[in-house]
């Protein structure tokens, strides 16, 4: 395991502009989710508000696939912009209706459809972007970076959005969201980003075609999406079950809370530490450090006091959050650039797909069998995925390029015969 190393993406120019304009919008995100609430419950109730989030996660999830292949085709910073300008449009437009007074139900799900048409092509670009526009010494910081922005945005979004939509309205709100897509686009827009060679266009599904291909050639790619798959319906059942939990045998929304806030000091000292922490093996720390998903599922029977809660969300954010850079650099440096943002989209789908079932398939399975043993059947799946992508030896032996003995060794592709040389189970 290698040691510790100062977080200097930041003085790349490229990477700079980057993380700015990401910043920038990350600050308008955090502040949306509670005025978009509020002002959907306001003209539609809980059944507008269902459809406006079914319609922003459904359409993500459908067009992903479309936005890796794309983001692939073109230029990723051109994709970016282009996502940036319509999502300002959107909101500067609901500015505008909700002044007037002309905000109804299925205005706020069209809206959330467009949105997550745009973050549908965003996220593959983005993700694609980064070691385009830093050096890779410096990749797992420049990731470390954009979410250590983000998290730490995140613990004071709420608390300002509610703030701003309690004196000025949920319009101020999606103004200031649209204004930060503005400056994101700018500091794209002076981002010089070196071209690259690009296939002769191909059928749209011969290039979705490839992206499965590289997946599954690829047996640590293959499993992690497997291992998403069991993680991610069990982290969504702890905030369905966790709150029902709390209400019941704790002090409710106090309690929950706290727990929620510890967990927002995680993802910043989660974040803190991937900055500097470059271990020799980081897949082996990525999924070692995911079953604490599973501690934390069973830390609901009974369910530990307030600060025993914070304290483990705080564990599992920080876990989630350092395994999340370590897999996105991984992937950043093993995948081909070509087909990056593609790999990229597969993963994003077992996210956009799981996560909800989770969310709907956690009260009734606890009304089945009963919450306790619903609770500790996740944790089993949770632990038993994260042991078992272990066992996988391309997973367990994925080392750091710059670990290797020779140049050659590190541009080798995971799985020959010269890593496994190099890398004996």
């Amino acid at each position: 395991m290698r040691g510790i190393s100062r977080p200097g993406a930041l003085s790349e120019r490229p990477f700079r502009l980057l993380w700015l304009g990401q910043t920038t919008s990350a600050i308008g995100d955090a502040l949306v989710p509670l005025a978009l609430t509020f002002a959907v419950l306001d003209v539609g109730g809980a059944k507008g508000l269902g459809l406006s989030l079914a319609a922003l996660m459904g359409t993500r999830a459908v067009l992903v696939l479309v936005g890796g292949v794309w983001a692939d085709r073109l230029p990723r910073r051109l994709v970016m912009l282009g996502c940036d300008a319509l999502r300002a449009a959107i909101e500067f437009t609901t500015v505008v209706v909700i002044v007037t007074g002309n905000a109804s139900t299925w205005f706020f799900v069209c809206t959330s459809a467009l949105f997550g048409a745009a973050a549908a092509f965003f996220s593959p670009a983005s993700t694609g972007l980064i070691p385009q526009v830093v050096s890779a010494a410096r990749l797992q910081q420049a990731n470390a970076l954009v979410s250590l922005s983000r998290s730490t945005i995140s613990v004071f979004g709420p608390a300002v959005s509610g703030l701003i939509v309690a004196t000025a309205g949920a319009e101020w709100v999606f103004g200031i969201n649209g204004a930060s897509f503005v400056v994101s686009a700018f500091f794209l827009a002076r981002l010089s980003v070196p071209q690259r060679e690009r296939d002769p266009g191909k059928a749209f599904f011969a290039d979705l075609a490839e992206g499965w291909r590289e997946v599954r050639s690829r047996p640590w790619v293959a499993a992690a999406l497997v291992n998403f798959s069991i993680v991610n319906i069990g982290i969504a059942s702890y905030f369905v079950l966790g709150p029902l939990i709390v209400e019941e045998e704790l002090s409710g929304a106090s309690t929950w809370a706290i727990a929620m806030t510890g967990g927002s000091i995680g993802g910043i000292l989660g974040a803190m530490i991937a900055l500097r922490f470059k271990p020799t093996y980081p897949l082996r720390w990525s999924f070692g450090l995911i079953a604490f998903t599973a501690i934390q599922l069973l830390g609901l029977i009974p369910p530990l006091p307030a600060v025993g809660l914070a304290v483990l969300a705080l564990f599992t954010v920080a876990s989630i959050q350092i395994s999340g850079t370590f897999w996105n650099t991984t992937l950043q440096e093993r995948i081909p650039e070509h087909v990056l943002s593609r790999v990229v989209a597969y993963d994003w789908l077992v996210s956009l797909v799981f996560m909800p079932l989770g969310y709907v398939a956690a009260a009734p399975l606890a009304d089945a069998i009963g919450t306790d043993t619903t609770l500790i059947g996740l944790a089993a799946f949770n632990a038993s995925a994260c042991i078992g992508i272990l066992l996988v030896p391309s997973v367990r032996n994925m080392r750091r390029p710059d670990t290797y003995a020779t140049p050659d060794e590190r541009t080798q592709p995971i799985g020959s015969d010269a890593l496994k040389e190099a890398n004996p189970a």
